[in-house]
């Protein structure tokens, strides 16, 4: 059975830092894009960061709102993504979502592309 755990989340003040990660377990995924998503209160689920899957290991795409910011790596030997997030922002606050890509059929900011999600870790920037 495959399982995305995520973790890492909490409570931060603007201008700190966290870094998320997210292990996966049931199967390897180093020949899979991962993703990480989030959901504000209120809004729909978005696009953060994608890492693409080896041989090609290391190359990323960030969202507008987060690039220079936030940075997303992979270590296939932990079969584990991760997402460092620096400056926070109150905006950033959300529920985070790593995803496995397996459907080339749309963009990469298209949840449809995603067939595994985690549960979600909760992050929240105070002002």
């Amino acid at each position: 059975q495959v399982q995305l755990v995520e973790s890492g989340g909490g409570l931060v003040q603007a201008g700190g830092s966290l870094r998320l990660s997210c292990a996966a377990s049931g199967r390897t995924f180093m020949n899979y894009s991962m993703a990480w998503f989030r959901q504000a209160p209120g809004k729909e689920r978005e696009f953060v960061a994608i890492i693409s899957a080896s041989p090609s290991t290391g190359t990323t795409y960030y969202a507008d709102s987060v690039k220079c910011r936030f940075t997303i790596s992979r270590d296939n030997a932990k079969n584990t993504v991760y997402l460092q997030m620096n400056s926070l922002k109150p905006e950033d606050t959300a529920v985070y979502y790593c995803a496995v890509r397996n459907t080339y059929s749309s963009t990469v900011t298209s949840q449809s592309q995603y067939g595994y999600w985690g549960q979600g870790t909760q992050v929240t920037v105070s002002s």
